[in-house]
């Protein structure tokens, strides 16, 4: 890749190199520390069920269907029929049905974008404090295909809402308690749950490498089913989140942004003996000890923008020196890049060069103003590590 020039930009242009095999991405850290994150409370809850093809927990919450002539019911079309006052909420209560060919081509296809706005002047619009002026927006460009060659561990997720279908993005991540064995995708938080005014999303599903040879929409319809997953489709068994993310998070205004992160534990629709991570051959490491943003001379995100002017269908990048912004000054500030990626690019991975030399994730994606200049993550530290290590925990040496 070539640097990012913009006009009139006196920073240094940052340079793009590959790292982390097959995922390119682009990034370097000086240093590496943290601030004081405060403690997630996300709770795991009972242990998985063996009943596979429901894929349901053995305790149900008592607001759930509690038959498998109901669950039937809900597999059939029920779940459309949401109440907003009986929403679960609680970081216990997540529960995912497999429905069999729920998302086909046409219905990925229509998925519309998840995302989180704030105004362009959030300074100014909520209290929000930042380092330095607005980022200046860096044009996304389209990450090279096939994905399967260049991004394997980053893909769309999907998910239905009472709005309708909608989409987001996600990366495969390692889990040290399945080495080598991984199924935990990371995401954004208000792609499973929709915060305080809501509960969780249903039907969520990871697709890696979504779209493989970057197809125009018209072609992704009719496309093989190789060309749009090419790894298949992975049902999400259990996600989490964190507390705050539940009890702050807000559609518009930023609420919540701090800890904007998820993890999913997703398993194959068609079952195989290999885990997500050996099937796409590849999953990037979480880095809960990032610096500061001030300490990176760049920063690199990865996603699917589906809002205008981009439809969805294809995999972009953005590279830039990243600033901090701040909402709740009790959290820690999220980072800021130029970038115009919009909703849809939700819950993408932002990568650094780890010290090995491999990318590591160190944030993902969570808000930004419409139209788009800019994107801003949560910096990863104790909080997520807990929402991580208690999913990690629930699965291990399970996989």
């Amino acid at each position: 890749m070539s640097s990012i020039r913009r006009p009139g930009n006196r920073r240094p242009a940052v340079t793009a190199a590959a790292v982390v095999g097959v995922l390119v991405l682009t990034a370097t850290a000086c240093s590496s520390g943290d601030a004081g994150d405060r403690t997630a409370q996300a709770r795991p809850s009972e242990r998985p069920s063996s009943n596979e093809d429901l894929g349901i927990p053995d305790k149900l919450p008592e607001d759930l269907p509690t038959s498998l002539k109901d669950l039937e019911k809900w597999r059939n079309g029920e779940w459309k029929n949401w109440d907003r006052d009986q929403w679960i909420r609680e970081g216990s209560d997540f529960v995912n049905p497999y429905i069999k060919d729920h998302w086909k081509p046409d219905r990925m296809e229509d998925a519309e974008d998840n995302g989180k706005r704030v105004p362009a002047d959030v300074e100014s619009a909520s209290g929000a404090s930042a380092t330095g002026p607005e980022p200046r927006p860096v044009e996304a460009r389209n990450v090279k295909t096939p994905y399967t060659s260049n991004a394997a561990p980053a893909g769309k997720v999907f998910m239905e809402t009472p709005k309708g279908p909608m989409v987001c993005s996600g990366t495969v991540v390692q889990d040290p308690r399945n080495p080598g064995r991984s199924n935990l995708v990371a995401t954004a938080g208000h792609c499973v749950h929709s915060g305080k005014n809501g509960g969780w999303l249903r039907n969520i599903m990871f697709v890696p490498a979504y779209n493989n040879r970057g197809l125009p929409p018209a072609q992704v319809r009719n496309a093989q089913p190789q060309d749009v997953a090419p790894y298949g489709q992975w049902w999400t068994e259990w996600a989490q989140t964190s507390d705050y993310w539940i009890k702050q998070g807000a559609q518009s205004g930023g609420g919540g942004a701090q800890q904007d992160f998820a993890v999913l534990q997703v398993r194959p629709q068609q079952r195989t003996n290999k885990s997500l991570e050996e099937t796409v051959g590849a999953a990037v490491k979480i880095n809960f000890n990032a610096p500061a943003a001030e300490r990176f001379s760049g920063l690199s995100s990865y996603g699917y923008p589906a809002a205008p002017p981009y439809d969805g269908a294809k995999m972009y990048s953005c590279t830039d020196k990243p600033g901090s912004l701040s909402i709740d000054p009790s959290q820690p500030a999220l980072y800021r890049i130029g970038c115009t990626m919009t909703g849809g690019s939700s819950g993408g991975g932002w990568f650094m060069k780890g010290e090995s030399g491999k990318a590591e994730l160190v944030s993902v994606n969570s808000i930004g103003p419409q139209p788009a200049t800019w994107l801003a993550g949560p910096r990863l530290g104790p909080t997520a590590k807990n929402v991580f290590d208690s999913i990690s925990k629930k699965y291990a040496n399970k996989n």
